[in-house]
């Protein structure tokens, strides 16, 4: 059995959905596919408790895929970036500066969901498309490109004929094994534990990121819950350091994630459970093979700093579907997908450079180490065009 469509999508999570959803949009027939059928409640076993931050850019993108507006009444604004250095002898603030969109625009910096909550709108979106296909329980196998289209073997035995494969299949992308695509790979002996916490100080629309070694500890705006503030954690850490805390009992890694926090919104009550992640940072040797692009995590990983992992994947999306919509008979042959390489590498490249840097920073045990980081954040925001292009850059902005 052979199925055809314009654009094979190999994996369901936030980007190919999205990516889905922005294709079909446009006209074009989709086939989405993931070997994981999606959890869509928060409260189910196997739900993505981990939340993510859109950016100011990635609002057009959800407006033109028709994501915008069903999102719109559960985001949690992102006004201000709050970054605090704890990294003195006692886990107090000793530095702390806040960022303000107000700087440099008249928008929050983003607007942040959780990742269950964001997969179930977005898979109401594709219910309502007729031209797109999402298939749960399914996978790619086998790839075939020749100059004129690829044929993708899927898990269920189904044959696809497609002008365009778009690989958004995770870090171990088969898509882009088969592709023969390389990787180059960085460890940190890091995981992250994220989670939700509800704590009696409002956050008031500020992302608070703290600093004291092993990794940031950072809390993200949620909307309220049970009538109390609340915040998506994610706590980096050494990897050993880590496990142990995902172990711990309620009450004692409520009061370790407190003293953590440094107090900073009072005490910390778990609403969810933990999850543990690994840490890499991971880029392709490239972003296009014969009939092949790579888009997300498997094109590109990075730890969880700046709210820059998804957002760059928002602007592969956005970039592809610029190139499609401009030369629609010229879909994924070798001049779109070597031009949108080129229009794609050099800035995921600065960035996995960037935020490569400043884990390593975040991670400083020495004292040394630490007084440096906190001079360095004083010294950057201390020089206003410095600091506006900085917040600029987070943005994407060029």
């Amino acid at each position: 059995m052979t199925d055809t469509c314009d654009i094979l999508i190999s994996g369901g999570g936030i980007a190919g959905l999205t990516a889905a959803a922005a294709f079909g949009t446009a006209g074009f027939k989709v086939i989405c596919v993931d070997p994981t059928p999606p959890v869509t409640d928060g409260a189910a076993r196997g739900a993505d408790l981990r939340s993510t931050a859109m950016l100011q850019p990635a609002r057009e993108l959800l407006e033109r895929a028709g994501l915008w507006e069903p999102l719109a009444p559960h985001a949690a604004p992102l006004q201000v970036m709050r970054i605090i250095d704890a990294g003195g002898e006692e886990p107090t603030p000793r530095v702390t500066k806040e960022f303000d969109a107000s700087e440099i625009s008249d928008q929050p910096f983003g607007w942040n969901f959780p990742n269950w909550l964001l997969r179930r709108e977005m898979l109401a979106r594709l219910e309502k498309l007729d031209t797109v296909d999402f298939r749960a329980g399914v996978g790619t196998k086998h790839l075939f490109t020749r100059e004129g289209s690829a044929k993708v073997t899927l898990s269920d035995g189904v044959r696809v004929q497609t002008k365009l494969v778009i690989a958004a299949d995770g870090r171990s992308s088969p898509m882009r094994e088969a592709s023969g695509i390389g990787v180059h790979t960085q460890r940190y002996g890091q995981k992250a534990l994220v989670f939700a916490v509800t704590h009696p100080i409002a956050h008031e629309n500020v992302s608070t990121e703290i600093h004291r070694t092993g990794g940031p500890f950072t809390l993200v705006p949620l909307p309220d819950r049970d009538g109390l503030p609340c915040s998506a954690v994610v706590w980096m850490d050494d990897g050993r350091l880590a496990q142990e805390r995902l172990e711990m009992d309620d009450a004692a890694f409520e009061e370790a994630a407190t003293l953590r926090s440094c107090h900073h919104f009072g005490d910390l009550t778990l609403v969810s459970p933990r999850q543990v992640w690994p840490i890499i940072t991971q880029h392709a040797d490239h972003l296009s093979a014969e009939r092949v692009a790579l888009i997300a995590e498997a094109a590109h990983v990075m730890p969880p700093i700046g709210a820059q992992g998804l957002n760059m994947s928002l602007s592969d999306i956005a970039t592809l579907l610029d190139l499609a919509e401009a030369r629609r008979d010229g879909l994924g042959d070798a001049a779109m997908l070597e031009a949108y390489h080129k229009a794609r590498y050099g800035d995921i490249t600065l960035r996995v450079r960037g935020i490569d840097l400043l884990n390593r920073a975040s991670q400083a045990s020495s004292t040394l180490a630490r007084d440096a980081r906190a001079a360095g954040l004083g010294a950057l925001y201390g020089a206003a065009p410095v600091r506006k292009l900085l917040m600029q850059m987070g943005l994407g902005m060029r």
